[in-house]
């Protein structure tokens, strides 16, 4: 009998991005290097001597602890209505084999993590599956697999690197979350405008179009279904179940035009952030999501050191993709001169 997900927020996260499995990656990267031949058998061995070892929680880790918890608050209610299927489902992507990935298993288990669905693809990108789990959020370390997914447009989809050294301990009682606006929750219209034609050209075009929509980005889609999940949940003025944030760059006269579309979607967030070019880094230390999304390497780079972060991939058809990689190939160009 089929499992009726239609109302349930789905996250799949990367093992890597869940636990920290540096050690083991090392591990296997210097065995592939030193006989590719034997480098499969030897990280099989590695991994079973050490199964029953525990993991350290790796970036997503608050994120998926906080939406799991999401489950606790109505499920009397609900199954007293009758409705079966979980607010939150979140299912491991793993490249390694079944055999080699029980100490991610285990490490559920001690974890206290309520997470039942996995994937272990032996090495194969787990990009391919992403779509058959019909996924919402995809939370990754590995790079291709996150552009595979976001050209492929089957969800949200973030990149994640190591937690921040410096990070507060996080209430996973509350999942608050924070999201950046422009080529994130809307498209990248706006962005384009302000690189090509520069801020006053956006400002002017802001203030005419204030009262139309902007099209989705990205994330629009899983903030419309986070949405729907807080209004499932009891309302509390004080430490509500669910916080939202939108921490953006645009100011006046932008403002509006961002507040208006997502009412339009049906969305209120819990707090706006009209920064005007400000550094992200001070308000996210003080919202304290248990992640931020942004598609600015700069704004990524500058947040992961104080909270939780991910990185969110342009398609490779998208334009500000293109300006990413001539301004990569240019760096790297400038590093070769220089060295």
């Amino acid at each position: 009998m089929s499992v009726d997900f239609s109302n349930t927020l789905i996250v799949a996260v990367s093992a890597t991005a869940l636990f920290d499995l540096s050690e083991s990656e090392r591990f296997f990267q210097q065995a592939l290097t030193e006989d590719p031949e034997t480098a499969i058998d030897k990280f099989r061995s590695y991994m079973i001597e050490r199964e029953n070892d525990p993991l350290q929680t790796g970036t997503g880790y608050p994120l998926i602890k906080a939406l799991l918890n999401l489950n606790h608050h109505c499920a009397a209610d609900e199954q007293r209505e009758g409705i079966a299927a979980p607010m939150v489902e979140v299912v491991i992507m793993s490249k390694n084999s079944p055999d080699t990935g029980i100490q991610v298993l285990n490490a559920l288990r001690s974890h206290g993590l309520p997470i039942s669905r996995s994937a272990f693809t032996s090495g194969e990108g787990v990009a391919d599956y992403v779509a058959d789990f019909k996924v919402d959020l995809f939370l990754t370390t590995n790079h291709d697999d996150a552009q595979q997914v976001t050209d492929a447009g089957v969800c949200a989809c973030a990149i994640l690197d190591a937690p921040p050294i410096d990070m507060k301990e996080l209430d996973t009682n509350q999942l608050r979350i924070a999201f950046d606006g422009d080529a994130v929750l809307f498209d990248e219209a706006g962005e384009l405008l302000s690189r090509q034609q520069g801020l006053k050209a956006f400002h002017d075009y802001e203030a005419k179009m204030s009262d139309v929509p902007m099209n989705k980005g990205p994330y629009a889609d899983f903030l419309i279904k986070l949405s729907k999940l807080q209004k499932r949940l009891p309302a509390k003025i004080k430490h509500p179940p669910i916080q939202i944030a939108l921490v953006t760059a645009r100011n006046a006269p932008a403002d509006l035009r961002a507040i208006k579309t997502l009412r339009d979607w049906g969305v209120n967030v819990d707090l706006a952030f009209f920064l005007g070019g400000l550094d992200k880094r001070h308000v996210l230390q003080t919202f304290a999501p248990h992640i931020f999304f942004d598609d600015s390497i700069h704004n990524y780079e500058s947040a992961k050191g104080v909270v939780p972060s991910g990185l969110v991939p342009y398609s490779s058809k998208s334009k500000l993709y293109v300006k990413q990689a001539d301004a990569a190939a240019t760096q790297n160009l400038v590093e070769i001169h220089q060295a």
